[in-house]
Parts: structure tokens; C-alpha cells; sequence
């Protein structure tokens, strides 16, 4: 209901503002335009998180110090606290960065933005920046038109500052007029009384514009042209600190639990660091008074006392709340705990994780891992192993040989459990992407894709050769008990030395020794050829059995190649280069058997992967 009426009451304001006083129009044209302005500014650092900036933020983000550095910096770089705790929630919502390194960026984030107020109030309002923004606007609208996307980006950067820079002569404008008709100021309210109610217009007035720079550009303007005490002022630079936090939990809302920690971290600092100016407030302007002398701030500069104001209470909010970083965590991870759900359901993959193609990428990767992971504990429990004995130094095949008997394990149900949901998501998410058509990080996404494809392929393939696997591996046949026992064993050893490769490269690994093990299952598969054919000559096995043996080869050959393919694409360290056809990742009718939907007059085999002709 508040929804509905919220926008027309505004506009409802807007329009009798506009009719009482055109100085309103004045003041109201400026704040459009910076806020035009700011949301060019994101477009264009937009541009450039294609790779760079994802790689800055991992190389950065491995202390809280440097995350509260990475913070102020990015965020002073491209004054837009908004669009880093953005980026901040998308890398989570990957798995790029741990919780205590997003609460980091926060902080710093936080700092970094203070630097606007300097900005504005120590150059915007001193010169006549009108006379900079239109270069601005000009050389920025050239460049947005080039093909070229760090041209584009750069184009957005400029006009987004030539943009800001109009915006703030347009208030400043504003303001100086208006106090020709009417004087805002003999409406302050002094005490804590105007203390709490200046803040909550602040906090309103941050949530309408989705930007405290907007809240406190207007702040500074009316401050120098008189219409609002410094007091007043600093009460709404409190609410604007606090009001910015809206922006961070609605990107929150379509991420996983790790953004919706990040972005309650966000709201508690910010409301903590409100609560600390607002109770210890007179003392910290006697603390701004201090440091402006020394600077040399003249006594009657209250816009760059406001900044200073503005940076020191923030300071002071990093300081009280750093120690407290550990068991922020904790307490975030206890209060909002990841779901378990009885069928497994995509961590990673949410609208926030695909705001950059970076994390899009990165977050499909660590899906994938997660298909893999599953696909070898399946394909594990299937061939009757231990998954302890896999992963050791035990002898396989005398492990093999002690088995009697293997006994049915139900991969359906286990594919339904733990990977049908995932996949299904990868598929969509990949096609919903919408830079994927345009982005070279297409290409990753694309192999990607393909490796989870070859893993529910191994898994299928798994389910195939389970029949006959548990039949001759009890049978009293010795000869096919030999044989199949060889086959499990030869699936077996792959996956371990897989998983040696991964453990001892540190998640990465070498393409020549994943092409070493091709070649050993090519050798596995020649000798099982050998050995059937010998087997049919001599009569030891029906030719029934040797149709099965020729069928069940082939599987545990499929399966073992699709499970080093997929390992190359998601641990071998190098780019990927395909052709424009590779890059064109659309859902094609074999995507569609995969994830259930009814191609035509064709339904989908997902559901049971188990099921395929012999």
C-alpha cells in the first residue's frame, strides 16, 4: 500500500513545490541533473569491470586492512559508495570474497565517499563550475557514440562529471535566488530536537534519491547561501550516512545469503556510526573547530567544516567498529545461516552475481565445481568404491577383487538431489546473461557450460553401466568379474588422480598430465578389446556378455574423457580461444533435453538420466 501512494505523493510535492516558487523548479532541475549525472558515472566505471577491477578487488581484498583501503580508494575514484557496496555484494554473491573482506569494502566505502563533501565544498561552490561542464558534456557525448567500450566508458565518465558539475551550479543557483523571496533558515530547529528531526530528513531524503551525494550537495548549497543553520546541516549529513544503506539492501534483495549478511553489516555500521554522532555530537564539533584551525579553515567556512564533520565522524566509526569485524561475522552468519534445502539449489548464480561479467563468469565456475564435486561422489558411490579408498594410497584393484558383490545404487535419485537443480540453473543463467551475446567473457561462459554438460553426461553414462556392473562383478563368471572389476578400477583411478592433481596444484592443473591421462584411458579401453576378444575366441564368455562388455567399454571410456575434460576447463589456468560461434551461448535443443522442457514433441530425458537406449 505505502508503495502505491509513495511515488504520486512525491510527485504530488514536486508539483506544488514547481507552482508555489519557481526557485523550486530551479533547485529540483539541479538535483535531477546530479543525479542523472551520478548514474552516468556508474555506467561508465561500469565499462570497466570486465576483468581489471575483479582482479584489483581478489588481489586486494586478502586482509581487512586492505579491504578498508581497496574501500576508500575505489570509492574516492569513482565517488559512488552505491555502486562499490554493489560490486562488494556481487563478488559475495560469487564466492570471489569472505564476508569479513565485503564488510571491509563497506567500511571503507563509507570514508571513501566523504571525499564529495571536500569536492563540493572546498572547489564546486568557490568557482564557476558550469564553465567546466560543458567541455565535459561535449568531448563525454562524443565518446559515448564510438564502438570502442573504453571509449564508451569514458564518454559516460565525462558527461556523468560535466553532469554533476551542472547540477550543483543549478542548486547553488537555486538557493541563492530563494533567499531573496523566502528564508528557509528561520525555520531551524536547535537542540536535539532539530538534531533527530534534520536526520530523519536526511534519511528520507537519501532514500528518495538512492544517493547521499545528492542529500549532501543540497546540504552544503543551502548551507552557503544561509538557508539552513550548520547545525541542521550536520544533522542531515548524519541521515544522508544513514539513508545510503537502502541502496545497498535493495541490490541485497536478489542476492544469496552472503549479500543479505554484507548488506545487514552495512545498515548496522551505518546506523551505529549515526548513533555515535548524534549522542556525541556537540563534543564532535568541538573536536571539527580543532582540526579546522589547524588546517586553517576560516571560522566562518561551514560548508568545509561540514566536510570535515562529515569524514571525522566516519573515521570514528571505523574505529569503533574494526574490532568488532570477527564478531560481526559470526553473528551474521548465525542470524541469517545458509538454507539446506532437501534438493540442492544454486549458491552462487542470483541477479547480483550477474551485474559484472567478471562475477557472472566466477560464479558460474563455482557452480560448476559444485556439479563436479557431486558427479565424482556418484559416480564413486556407483562402482561400489569407497570414497576413502579412492582418495588414498590403497591398492584398487585388490580392493576391487576382496568385493563379492556391488549393490544398486539409486543415481537418479542422487542426480535429482544433488545436481539436476544446479545445472538446470547454469543453463538459464548463462542464457539470461545479458552481456553474453557481447563480452568476451562469453567464451568462459560457454566452456563452462560444456563442462557441466560432460559431467551429467559421465553421470548418465554411470547409470548406463551400473546394470551390468552389479551383475558380473557377482557373477560366478570369473573371467567377466575380471574384466568389470578392471572397469571400475580404471574410473576409479582417474578420479583419483584428478583429485591428487587438484590437491597438489592448489586448484590448478597441468594440461599435459590431463592429456597423460586420456592417453592412459585410451590404453585402459585397447586392453579391454584385447581381453573381450580373447575372451569371445577362446569361449569363456557368451557373445551376449561380449555385446555388453563392447557397450560397457565404451561408457567407462565416456566417462573417464568427459571427467578429464571437464577438469581442464575448470583447473587448467589459460584463456579459452573460440570462435564467434563459441561465443554465441543459446540454449540449443540438447540444453533443452537437459533441463526438462518440452522440445516440440520431444520430452526431456534429465529427469532420469538412468534412461538410454543400450
Amino acid at each position: 500500500m505505502l508503495k502505491k501512494i509513495f511515488l504520486p505523493t512525491i510527485l504530488l510535492v514536486l508539483a506544488y513545490g514547481f507552482w508555489v516558487s519557481p526557485n523550486v523548479k530551479l533547485i529540483a532541475a539541479g538535483v535531477a541533473i546530479f543525479l542523472f549525472g551520478m548514474l552516468s558515472l556508474e555506467e561508465g566505471f561500469r565499462a570497466f569491470t570486465g576483468g581489471g577491477l575483479e582482479k584489483m578487488l581478489r588481489r586486494t581484498t586478502s586482509s581487512t586492512t586492505k579491504s578498508v583501503l581497496f574501500g576508500i580508494v575505489s570509492t574516492t575514484l569513482m565517488q559512488s559508495s552505491s555502486l562499490v557496496s554493489v560490486i562488494a555484494i556481487s563478488f559475495l554473491s560469487a564466492g570471489l570474497i569472505t564476508l569479513a573482506a565485503g564488510i571491509g569494502i563497506i567500511f571503507g566505502a563509507n570514508l571513501g565517499t566523504t571525499t564529495g563533501a571536500w569536492l563540493i565544498a572546498g572547489f564546486g561552490l568557490k568557482v564557476d563550475i558550469a564553465a567546466y561542464a560543458m567541455p565535459l558534456l561535449a568531448f563525454g557525448v562524443i565518446l559515448i557514440f564510438q564502438s570502442s567500450k573504453p571509449l564508451k566508458g569514458l564518454g559516460y565518465i565525462l558527461a556523468g562529471l560535466g553532469f554533476l558539475f551542472l547540477g550543483i551550479h543549478y542548486m547553488k543557483g537555486g538557493f541563492e535566488t530563494f533567499k531573496e523571496t523566502i528564508n528557509l533558515a528561520e525555520y531551524a530547529v536547535s537542540g536535539y530536537p532539530g538534531l533527530l528531526l534534520y536526520t530523519a530528513i536526511g534519511i528520507f531524503a537519501t532514500v528518495v534519491m538512492q544517493s547521499s551525494h545528492a542529500t549532501l550537495v543540497l546540504t552544503i548549497t543551502a548551507l552557503a547561501a544561509g538557508q539552513i543553520t550548520y547545525e541542521n546541516a550536520l544533522a542531515l549529513a548524519i541521515g544522508a550516512n544513514i539513508g545510503t544503506t537502502i541502496t545497498a539492501i535493495l541490490g541485497a534483495m536478489s542476492a544469496n545469503e552472503g549479500g543479505k549478511r554484507l548488506a545487514a553489516a552495512h545498515l548496522v555500521f551505518n546506523v551505529v556510526t549515526g548513533l555515535i554522532a548524534i549522542v556525541f555530537i556537540y563534543q564532535l564539533v568541538g573536536l571539527v573547530e580543532g582540526i579546522s584551525g589547524m588546517a586553517g579553515i576560516a571560522a566562518d567556512d561551514y560548508t568545509l567544516k561540514l566536510a570535515v564533520f562529515h569524514s571525522v565522524f566516519n573515521l570514528i566509526g571505523i574505529v569503533v567498529m574494526l574490532p568488532l569485524l570477527n564478531t560481526m561475522v559470526v553473528a551474521l552468519e548465525k542470524y541469517i545461516p545458509e538454507k539446506t534445502p532437501e534438493v540442492d539449489q544454486p549458491k552462487y548464480l542470483s541477479g547480483s552475481s550477474a551485474e559484472f561479467p567478471g562475477t557472472a563468469v566466477e560464479a558460474v565456475r563455482m557452480e560448476t565445481l559444485r556439479v563436479y564435486e557431486a558427479a565424482l561422489r556418484i559416480i564413486t558411490d556407483a562402482l561400489g568404491m569407497k570414497s576413502t579408498h579412492v582418495l588414498s594410497k590403497v591398492d584398487l584393484q585388490q580392493a576391487a577383487s576382496a568385493q563379492n558383490q556391488v549393490h544398486m545404487f539409486d543415481i537418479d535419485a542422487m542426480y535429482q538431489r544433488h545436481i539436476k537443480g544446479i545445472y538446470s540453473a547454469i543453463v538459464a543463467f548463462i542464457s539470461d546473461t545479458t552481456f553474453s551475446r557481447r563480452e568476451e567473457q562469453s567464451a568462459e561462459l560457454q566452456w563452462l557450460r560444456e563442462a557441466s554438460t560432460r559431467l551429467v553426461e559421465a553421470v548418465k553414462d554411470t547409470g548406463l553401466l551400473q546394470e551390468n556392473l552389479v551383475r558380473y562383478v557377482g557373477s560366478d563368471n570369473l573371467r567377466m568379474r575380471e574384466v568389470y572389476n578392471r572397469i571400475r578400477v580404471q574410473i576409479a583411478v582417474i578420479i583419483r588422480d584428478l583429485e591428487e592433481m587438484r590437491t597438489t596444484g592448489g586448484g590448478v592443473m597441468d594440461v599435459l598430465s590431463l592429456d597423460a591421462l586420456k592417453l592412459l584411458v585410451d590404453e585402459d579401453q585397447a586392453h579391454i578389446n584385447r581381453t573381450m576378444a580373447e575372451l569371445i575366441g577362446k569361449r569363456s564368455i557368451t557373445p551376449a556378455m561380449g555385446s555388453s562388455l563392447i557397450n560397457d567399454s565404451v561408457y567407462a571410456h565416456d566417462i573417464a574423457m568427459n571427467l578429464i575434460q571437464a577438469a581442464q576447463t575448470l583447473f587448467v589456468a589459460k584463456e579459452h580461444d573460440l570462435t564467434q560461434a563459441a561465443h554465441d551461448v543459446v540454449l540449443d535443443k540438447s540444453d533443452l533435453t537437459q533441463i526438462g522442457i518440452q522440445a516440440g514433441t520431444e520430452t526431456v530425458p534429465v529427469d532420469n538420466p538412468v534412461e538410454k537406449t543400450r
